[in-house]
């Protein structure tokens, strides 16, 4: 029995240290891959081009104002002018741009 339980200690041995050794090889070796794939992807970020900037349509013009739409907005405009909101200045400068709409 002696020498059975000598060579089933040696095989436990020799099991565990196969297993610690392919165990480290593979830490390494995934280690590798990472760092590989690291690298790759920072190459493949830098040769991509930035996303383009947004592009904003100008404001639309407004509508022409009809007839009925240019007397509304006069008399809003005289209404605030009686009530002190708006100089005389201001007033015709509001004016005619209502008329020249």
């Amino acid at each position: 029995m002696p020498g059975l339980m000598r060579a089933m200690a040696r095989t436990a041995v020799v099991a565990g240290t196969a297993t610690a050794t392919a165990n480290a090889v593979n830490r390494r070796q995934a280690s590798k891959n990472v760092a590989a794939y690291d690298q790759a992807y920072q190459q493949q970020a830098a040769q991509q081009a930035p996303p383009p900037a947004p592009v904003y349509a100008a404001p639309a013009a407004p509508a022409p104002m009809d007839q009925d739409d240019k007397l509304a907005a006069l008399e809003r405009l005289g209404a605030l002018k009686a009530q002190g909101i708006l100089n005389e200045e201001e007033f015709a400068q509001q004016k005619a741009q209502i008329l020249n709409s």
